[in-house]
């Protein structure tokens, strides 16, 4: 007889928690969202606004693993809406992180490269967090939270996901870009901004990974190649055959954020590529899968 694990992701509806549905096999998967109900799984509607409420639906369905990938993730918008972000970002996770100590639940967070300043880059897992702004803020006390009350977690900090189809209503840069270029739309893009940015599909199969041997810990999971914005843009041009001059680059000065981002927030994954299988994708590799995902997406597309 087999045991199915009863697992719940949150943020099913989002670009990770998409990804990492199409990625369970045995377990009992709960599929938390807020807005955009996913099609795989048992969906559940859960706001992390409402902590009591969250905490009830936990009780209610008895997770013994829990992937918690939602998250407010529009940094301008966090700064603006300081009290939505920390309810979303923090508020919520201690509560997760509550419920996995007193179920002894195993817990996997998903945070980001933006706990760092990003003043030097290429950062290890001991290096020490300083954010520049208040999504950060709020990820890294999710990450405190959770530190503090277990003994048995995995912090898994990322950095730019992106993938084939868009997730919750958004559009992530990689499909940002390619679809101006295909309407041959200029863009600005910029060119003193370094990330390690990271496909979904992979940064899934290594969470997923990291759940089947309880993996416990703080690891970088993201892509093995750090890049600039701008370069990154160029090479998705490159790969689908399409007009890099309407790329232009502009400097992160310039830009009209109302939210400071860190220059070189981009994660170094030596130490992810020395314990897992399903191991960090370089940018090539990355986007040779993207390529294929989305061939197959629109050759699914035709058949129906």
């Amino acid at each position: 007889m087999v045991v199915r694990l009863r697992l719940v992701i949150t943020g099913a509806g989002g670009l990770l928690g998409s990804a990492l549905l199409t990625k369970t096999k045995e377990e009992e998967v709960y599929s938390f969202y807020n807005q955009h109900m996913p099609t795989l799984g048992i969906p559940v509607r859960a706001s992390l606004e409402d902590a009591s409420q969250l905490a009830r639906t936990l009780q209610k369905i008895k997770p013994e693993a829990i992937v918690h990938a939602a998250a407010l993730t529009d940094v301008d918008r966090c700064e603006k809406e300081r009290d939505l972000a920390n309810a979303v970002n923090y508020e919520a996770t201690k509560v997760i992180a509550r419920y996995a100590k007193d179920q002894r639940a195993f817990l996997i967070y998903v945070s980001t490269d933006y706990v760092f300043d990003g003043m030097k880059g290429m950062y290890h897992e001991q290096d020490k967090p300083a954010p520049v702004n208040f999504y950060g803020h709020t990820k890294l006390r999710g990450e405190q939270a959770i530190e503090e009350l277990l003994s048995e977690y995995l912090i898994a900090r990322t950095s730019v996901i992106y993938g084939s189809t868009p997730s919750s209503g958004k559009v992530n840069f990689a499909l940002w870009v390619l679809n101006a270029l295909k309407e041959r739309k200029p863009i600005s893009v910029t060119c003193d901004q370094f990330v390690s940015p990271t496909l979904n599909t992979n940064l899934a199969n290594m969470i997923m990974e990291c759940l089947e041997r309880r993996l416990t810990g703080t690891l970088h999971l993201a892509g093995a190649t750090r890049i600039s914005r701008l370069d990154f843009a160029s090479e998705l041009s490159r790969v689908w055959s399409l007009d890099s001059s309407l790329i232009s680059p502009v400097e992160m000065s310039k830009m009209n954020w109302y939210a400071r981002r860190p220059r070189d927030s981009s994660l170094d994954v030596t130490k992810a590529q020395g314990v897992l299988k399903n191991t960090p994708d370089t940018i090539g590799q990355s986007l040779h899968s993207l390529r294929n995902e989305l061939d197959a997406e629109i050759k699914d597309g035709g058949l129906q």
